[in-house]
């Protein structure tokens, strides 16, 4: 299953600078649409540094979108995360939406999981990102786990999408 790809993207593993970019599109997006305040941007930014502080390219992925150079978007599997393979700091920024590139990211980091032997996949969400959960579940993740909590500045609705490869 594929979806057309705009071909002016192109897709780089981590290159400097890229931890802040990606950490700055995140807080800013969720601050706008969400009102989440500075603890998410400081959960973002210790979890991003946390994982590329042991990352290993045989079980870890991070691929960054360009669009002529400009950051477009991003997705990471954490391959050791404690609870099992976690896909992580998925965005497409708001100029970039409805390219192609959601869906380009979400089929690398699951390529990449089938390759690395991941015999299974989660990531953590909230009810409300409904552009994302319809790629989720187009690529197969269906929700495994729902609560409240009190996060970020707010109260969300977290959900856990699980998917068997």
């Amino acid at each position: 299953m594929s979806s057309p790809l705009d071909s002016s993207f192109s897709f780089t593993d981590y290159r400097p600078g890229l931890i802040g970019r990606v950490t700055e599109a995140h807080a800013v997006y969720y601050h706008r649409h969400w009102g989440f305040d500075l603890s998410f941007e400081r959960q973002v930014a210790g979890e991003l540094a946390e994982f590329f502080g042991r990352f290993d390219p045989a079980r870890d992925l991070f691929q960054a979108a360009l669009a002529d150079g400009l950051f477009a978007g991003s997705v990471a599997l954490d391959g050791g995360h404690p609870e099992g393979p976690r896909l992580r700091w998925f965005l497409v920024e708001p100029a970039f939406q409805g390219r192609g590139l959601g869906w380009a990211l979400l089929a690398r980091a699951v390529d990449f999981a089938r390759r690395a032997g991941h015999g299974r996949l989660h990531l953590w969400t909230f009810a409300g990102l409904d552009a994302a959960r319809r790629l989720y579940q187009r690529i197969g993740f269906q929700l495994a786990e729902e609560h409240q909590a009190e996060q970020w500045g707010g109260r969300i609705t977290e959900q856990k999408f699980a998917l068997l490869l």
